[in-house]
């Protein structure tokens, strides 16, 4: 294992992504506006870390890939809450993507999206994001297509400003990024990424339990520090 910018690579699991990249955000440390959003389902344990080591709020930002019918981890675009899409141009032009076939994916990537609102959210409101410091987190990065959905999501609220930080991304989704938000914490870009789970020892997949368990002790822990 080698170290790689105060991150180990590869890297142990989301847990250890998530402590090393609150060391790298410690500028937001117990800032009262300052909120951490994960991207579930892998980027909770991620986020959970850093929300916990910063000493501040932990909500979500509900992503969905849109992915390319019949190769499902090439994404063409994706939708976040609110009824935000990004697509991804490029891609639906290079297979010739019909209108009929988006339309079909986003049907039902968007009740995904919604089972997991009420599955993880139940009754508690979304977070009100107008004038906050939002720090968007997810487990790593291939073409960005749901980050760029969730900036897009979170721009709609007029933040005061929006972070991304994710352990590992290609240095081009990284570029695009940073075009589009105040700062970008991506500590591993390799040329060639081939796989988010590459990089990483476990890179398990994270159940509905794990994101509920995580959610319900970062918002108990709220609940406790209220005055």
């Amino acid at each position: 294992m080698t170290r790689h910018d105060a991150l180990d690579i590869p890297i142990p699991d989301r847990t250890a992504a998530g402590q090393a990249l609150a060391r790298l955000l410690s500028a937001y440390r117990g800032l009262p506006d300052a909120i951490v959003l994960a991207l579930p389902r892998g980027g909770v344990p991620v986020a959970y870390e850093i929300a916990t080591e910063l000493g501040v709020r932990l909500d979500l930002m509900l992503v969905r890939k849109l992915g390319v019918p019949g190769h499902s981890e090439l994404a063409m675009g994706a939708i976040a809450s609110g009824g935000v899409r990004v697509l991804n141009r490029d891609v639906l032009a290079s297979l010739y993507i019909e209108e009929a076939a988006i339309e079909k994916v986003a049907a039902r990537e968007t009740e995904e999206l919604q089972r997991r609102d009420r599955a993880y959210r139940g009754e508690r409101p979304a977070p009100l994001l107008r004038g906050q410091q939002v720090i968007l987190v997810d487990d790593g990065l291939a073409t960005g297509a749901t980050m760029q959905a969730a900036v897009k999501a979170v721009r709609l609220q007029s933040p005061a400003r929006i972070v991304v930080a994710v352990p590992v991304a290609p240095p081009e989704t990284v570029a695009t990024l940073r075009t589009q938000v105040d700062e970008v914490v991506c500590p591993f870009m390799p040329a060639m990424l081939m796989a988010i789970g590459r990089w990483y020892v476990d890179f398990s997949q994270t159940s509905d339990q794990e994101v509920l368990s995580l959610l319900q002790r970062a918002w108990q822990r709220e609940i406790e520090q209220q005055p």
